[in-house]
């Protein structure tokens, strides 16, 4: 059996706090600009794309068997803690059957994502793929910098190699034959690679997926690094976001192509070590004794 850490309340109230300040300075802007009726073209998509809501951000869990002392009330209302005698923690009731299949298919995604090398050069051109000849455009209020008929123009001149298959469903009908590949989901784990950008902000997805079990400075970890790459992968798209403070990363030039990579790059090197934080988790939650509140 697992040996309990127990945190004073001292202690795991300060990383509480730590964690809440932190994630205000995403939430409460979010919150202010859905209050007014705006939206964010780069940062709305970490509250809209991916489901996890926001005041859940504001919420520090623990992790497995770590025991809060003193005053844990609040935890108590949230589902999978119980009072126990180390302390409130997460009960192993909480892991169902159901919710360890789906531990397993994030740790399987995962470990293969971690065990390929990362391609790069896909040059963000998934973005363009979405509006390639495309009658609406996806961000409506957004002008492309090339206009339609240069945006359709990079689109037929570079080859698209995209492998993630939550992008690859947006593509517009006349882009999809133009992919290098054509993945699926059931293909899912056999072409997702650690140099996605995608793939590397679903870690965030993962990371609140296995909640209530993931530690909150490690989903902390994995919302920034998506802000990040969420940051690049608009800069490198079609639109003019000049209004809202981002220079483009020109990837129609062969020198926006290799700041693109560049980039690219470094942000396969920072998510590595997420994907393993990730995967420990998932093998540790695997590795759970038989459900007992009397831990």
């Amino acid at each position: 059996m697992t040996a309990v850490i127990v945190l004073a309340e001292q202690e795991w109230q300060a990383r509480q706090e730590a964690h809440v300040a932190r994630m205000r300075r995403w939430v409460e802007p979010h919150q202010e600009r859905k209050a007014a009726g705006h939206k964010h073209p780069v940062l709305d998509f970490l509250f809209t794309y991916y489901s996890y809501r926001p005041t859940r951000l504001l919420r520090w869990h623990p992790g497995p068997d770590v025991a809060l002392a003193g005053d844990a009330r609040r935890h108590l209302s949230w589902t999978g803690y119980v009072q126990t005698p180390s302390g409130v923690m997460l009960s192993r009731e909480v892991l169902t059957e159901q919710r360890r299949t789906s531990v397993r298919f994030i740790r399987d995604l995962l470990v293969a994502t971690q065990s390929r090398t990362p391609r790069l050069g896909c040059f963000g051109l998934h973005e363009w793929a979405m509006v390639y000849k495309a009658a609406e455009i996806r961000h409506e209020s957004l002008p492309l910098r090339l206009g339609s008929a240069g945006t359709d123009t990079v689109v037929e001149s570079l080859p698209i190699r995209c492998g993630h298959f939550d992008a690859f469903r947006f593509f517009t009908p006349q882009a999809r034959p133009l992919n290098a590949l054509q993945p699926t989901r059931p293909t899912q784990i056999d072409l997702e690679q650690p140099g996605c950008l995608h793939a590397n902000m679903d870690l965030f997805k993962w990371s609140y997926k296995l909640a209530p079990f993931t530690p909150s400075e490690l989903l902390a970890d994995c919302f920034e690094l998506a802000s990040e790459v969420r940051e690049l992968d608009m800069r490198a798209s079609p639109y003019d976001l000049s209004d809202f403070g981002y220079s483009p990363v020109p990837i129609e030039t062969p020198a926006g192509r290799a700041a693109y990579v560049r980039m690219q790059a470094e942000f396969a090197e920072r998510a590595a070590p997420l994907r393993a934080r990730l995967i420990a988790l998932c093998t540790h939650i695997l590795e759970w004794d038989q459900p007992s509140r009397n831990d």
